[in-house]
């Protein structure tokens, strides 16, 4: 038999992949070495949210600011872990449920085991019993994934020094780790570690602040937290050397300014990027083009070969679970010739499970600067929004941003704070649908929600908001960004600099 679309690899990017290709009448081989799920379940997204969210839950447990006290309240490393295996688990059952039923039905065959092209029409795998069948197929779809990525001078063992597949093989909370890598990854583990409270957390950063390629205001209310929080951040620091020392992890860090200073902790964690999974897979001996990295080369999931598809991790683009999924129905419905929508990064949302919770969806305004885009921009701070006030959370803000032009179509925006996630929809559907502000302002928003805070943003811009600027001009902000790099207030024409262009957006206690 000759499958009309071999997909290698049950990951997200995979398992969406034989969906659309099933949906689109098409004969799938789904193949895959590990768990179904991949890292989208396994030591990936899943379950590290799991673990961020126990760690909310305990911090909001431990908290006294609320009017209740818990008292002789107890955490145990091995039962966290093992709540997050369990959703893990529950997880992984239900996408083999999903497989097995369209097994029987003839829609699908999945194989437990090892791909390797022999050309681009013919894949051989290798079973768990090492016995090794041939298949004949007219399309593949390559959804390898990825893992974490090591460096030849770091004694990573995944006991002491570990990366994020080693999480799980600490016996009980360290009294101290450092993480290396001060990105989205690294700042989730820091966050989690911190606010359960029994780890001293320090955190590498070579720049001058976390979170590089997020706005100055985002990453510092997020540095600033986890320093209130416990962590020490090493920040203009390069890692010299990082060795084991009796049990212990000792690392030397130089300064910027020419300091070294030695540290010794329990644990490292290393979160460094990741890498594709690319070797023994018959992609040289295919001829298929890859970066000096070893991600595939791509225009819209589409490769060197014609009839063999990059998706997921595989590609050098956003490594999201969202974005892999999306990857995956496309490649398929481009196998299958039918093309419902454009493969669009635009409005691409993305949710940073930190102190507090960041999302965001579109460009940020760093991006827009980069690019020469000239925007206008409205911050609200969150001590406004009556459902923050209501949960006793109000440290954060929203921003919006959009074109600076009669249309104002959006370009993106930031949330920062309690249930910041929930603000993401409808700023995505506009820019996919490449509206406007206005449309924005216009919503019936549910009362009180934290949404309302980002429909004040829309309406700032209009010059009709609620709650006005020029009274609160220390946490509502509302300016320019004109092509020639001035940034001007919208409402005050007057010009302003780098320090105060964006609200002054200080940690606050719940309004009384």
């Amino acid at each position: 038999m000759t499958y009309d679309v071999c997909v290698i690899g049950a990951g997200p990017s995979g398992v969406a992949a034989a969906m659309r290709s099933i949906d689109l009448g098409k004969s799938v081989l789904l193949i895959d070495k590990g768990k179904v799920g991949g890292a989208g379940v396994f030591n990936g997204a899943l379950a590290s949210k799991t673990l961020w969210e126990i760690s909310e839950n305990y911090k909001t447990a431990k908290s006294n600011k609320f009017g209740y006290y818990v008292f002789d309240s107890e955490v145990d490393y091995s039962t966290v872990i093992a709540e997050m295996h369990k959703a893990e688990n529950e997880k992984h059952s239900q996408i083999k449920e999903q497989l097995q039923f369209l097994e029987r039905e003839g829609s699908l065959r999945f194989i437990n085991g090892r791909a390797k092209l022999i050309t681009n029409t013919l894949v051989e795998v290798t079973n768990s019993h090492g016995i090794k069948e041939e298949y004949q197929v007219d399309n593949v779809i390559m959804a390898v994934g990825s893992r974490p990525r090591k460096l030849d001078h770091l004694p990573i063992d995944e006991k002491t020094v570990v990366t994020s597949d080693g999480i799980t093989s600490f016996n009980e909370f360290p009294k101290s780790i450092v993480i290396l890598g001060a990105g989205v990854i690294g700042c989730e583990f820091a966050t989690i570690f911190s606010n359960f409270g029994q780890t001293k957390v320090h955190i590498i950063d070579k720049a001058d602040r976390i979170l590089p390629f997020e706005d100055d205001d985002v990453a510092s209310m997020v540095s600033r937290n986890l320093e209130e929080n416990g962590v020490l951040v090493h920040k203009n620091s390069s890692l010299k050397s990082m060795k084991i020392v009796d049990g212990q992890v000792e690392y030397v860090l130089e300064y910027s300014d020419g300091r070294i200073e030695i540290f010794t902790v329990e644990k490292a964690l290393i979160s460094i990027g990741r890498v594709p999974n690319v070797e023994n897979l018959g992609l040289q001996e295919v001829g298929m083009e890859l970066d000096s990295r070893g991600f595939a080369i791509d225009t819209d999931t589409k490769t060197s070969i014609p009839n063999i598809y990059a998706v997921g991790d595989f590609t050098a683009d956003i490594a999201l679970v969202n974005i892999a999924e999306m990857e995956g129905r496309f490649a398929a419905e481009q196998i299958a010739g039918v093309q419902e929508s454009e493969m669009i990064y635009d409005n691409i949302s993305t949710i940073m499970f930190l102190n507090p919770e960041v999302a965001g969806v579109g460009k940020n305004e760093k991006a827009c600067r980069k690019e020469g885009i000239p925007h206008k921009v409205a911050v609200m701070d969150y001590r406004f929004v009556n459902r923050a006030i209501a949960k006793r959370r109000t440290q954060g803000f929203f921003k919006l941003i959009v074109t600076d032009d009669k249309e104002m179509k959006i370009l993106g925006m930031r949330a920062v704070g309690d249930q910041a996630s929930s603000t993401i929809e409808s700023v995505a559907m506009l820019i996919a649908l490449d509206r406007g502000v206005k449309d924005l302002a216009d919503l019936i928003f549910p009362h009180p929600a934290v949404t309302e805070g980002l429909q004040e943003c829309a309406r700032m811009l209009l010059g009709k908001s609620i709650v006005k600027p020029r009274v609160f001009n220390q946490h509502l902000k509302c300016y320019r960004y004109c092509a020639d790099g001035r940034v001007i207030d919208v409402f005050s024409n007057t010009l302003l600099n780098e320090s105060n262009a964006q609200a002054s957006i200080e940690p606050t206690e719940p309004v009384e």
